[in-house]
């Protein structure tokens, strides 16, 4: 072959022909998918009850696929620095979003404005746990139950301190509803996540805080804090002897968290419903179903369809809560 037009042309297809089984697994065909590592960014920093149950489902994810299923710790802004990261990503699966109550359907409605829309800019994979609320204070405090706090805190206005994980996040607003509820003058410290603000309640920076139960039960079985009381409808199947605040006086302090997984909008059909179809499947094993149990948080794993669902519904329930309580300005 001497002329060099015609060998380039060749050598051009061949080259094309070479690489097009890649260039379709990476469009995004779900029989080939994974066939690279995926990216699970985390709006919390590492050690959390949250950070607990995205890793151990990376890990079965993993071993189920054989491709590497790695968790990215973006903590800040109440949820707002990793959301805006993952909705900016590629939507071809292989970064995903682990999101939670507040950054996803409370931050709404305390944020003039965000850079993201829960509805708009996320496709819904699945509801991965439901966490009962707890009610927990630092041992050093001298109160039992809800009764015994209220009591201390109306004898000393102004003066316990609570935490939360950031201003606006559930675990801010339901110590609200309580603060309000029961007529008390408690000072707020926001932190910047999870992780420090339980390390904070463990050495008694702050007295109190309202928390998922996964993040504070190990601490529960230690000693090291102390369950007052839950915030679900009825007890928690782990702490059946503890009351809910509805039976400690306080109905209207029901809230519940969950968290679920999702992918930027725009991610291929077909491979939000394999994501779906093997998270589900793996929450289900007993091994996930026991370590997830142990620490409060309750498996799920529902259809897309259901997690649209519940994102819609929660998104206008806590609208309602901010406007009715009229907590918080728009920042």
């Amino acid at each position: 072959m001497k002329h060099p037009a015609l060998r380039f042309l060749i050598f051009a297809a061949v080259s094309a022909f070479a690489v097009a089984p890649s260039a379709t697994q990476a469009a995004g065909g779900a029989s080939e998918y994974p066939v690279r590592t995926i990216r699970i960014i985390l709006p919390q920093p590492a050690g959390g009850g949250t950070d607990v149950v995205t890793r151990a489902i990376a890990q079965k994810l993993t071993a189920a696929w054989g491709q590497q299923i790695i968790v990215d710790n973006r903590p800040g802004a109440n949820g707002i620095i990793g959301a805006e990261l993952a909705h900016k990503s590629k939507p071809d699966g292989y970064t995903l979003l682990y999101g939670y109550t507040s950054m996803l359907t409370i931050n709404p409605s305390v944020y003039k404005s965000m850079p993201y829309d829960t509805l708009r800019d996320f496709a819904p994979i699945t509801h991965t746990v439901t966490n009962t609320m707890a009610l927990v204070v630092n041992p050093h405090l001298p109160v039992r139950s809800v009764k015994e706090l209220v009591a201390l805190a109306r004898s000393r206005p102004g003066d316990l301190l609570y935490g939360s994980y950031g201003i606006g996040n559930q675990t801010h607003l339901t110590a609200e509803l309580f603060r309000l509820e029961a007529g008390l003058k408690l000072l707020h410290v926001p932190y910047k996540g999870e992780t420090p603000a339980i390390a904070e309640a463990l050495s008694g920076e702050i007295v109190m805080i309202f928390a998922p139960s996964a993040g504070v039960t190990p601490h529960i079985r230690t000693g090291r804090l102390r369950l007052l009381a839950t915030c679900g409808e009825k007890r928690s199947k782990v702490f059946p002897q503890t009351p809910t605040m509805i039976e400690s006086g306080f109905p209207k302090v029901l809230s519940t968290g969950w968290g679920g997984m999702l992918a930027p909008t725009g991610t291929p059909p077909d491979i939000i419903r394999k994501l779906q179809q093997e998270i589900a499947r793996q929450l289900e094993s007993p091994e996930i179903r026991d370590r997830l149990t142990a620490i409060g948080a309750d498996p799920v794993g529902s259809t897309s369809e259901e997690f649209a669902a519940l994102l819609k519904a929660e998104t206008e329930k806590w609208a309602r809560v901010v406007r009715g309580a009229n907590l918080f300005h728009s920042q």
